[in-house]
């Protein structure tokens, strides 16, 4: 199961992953997530994986497919993970108020 979690506040869409975000779950993250930052041409995007209990393949591809979106908006993507091991290249920060002050809208 994973339940999504998402907030934007000052310019930055914030993402929250509780749970399992794997082969099962990657699809429907996808669904959720893309249109948003189409439909609003978010340009900022912090994912948090803190709450997360595991990440496979399709899992960080559905984070990978969000990146993608946020940079054609010219955006930036920062990754909040402390806990979780994953492959994708994304700035990794030790919390929030870091990527706020990061990103400096």
């Amino acid at each position: 199961m994973l339940k999504i979690n998402m907030e934007y506040r000052k310019g930055i869409l914030f993402v929250r992953l509780k749970g399992n975000l794997n082969a099962n779950t990657a699809p429907k993250f996808k669904e959720y997530t893309i249109p948003i930052i189409k439909d609003y041409g978010i340009k900022y995007m912090v994912y948090n994986l803190n709450d997360l209990l595991e990440i496979d393949n399709a899992g960080e591809d559905a984070l990978i497919a969000g990146e993608k979106e946020i940079s054609e908006n010219n955006g930036k993507v920062l990754l909040v993970n402390n806990r979780i091991n994953t492959q994708a290249k994304f700035e990794n920060v030790s919390n929030e108020l870091v990527a706020l002050e990061l990103m400096r809208i």
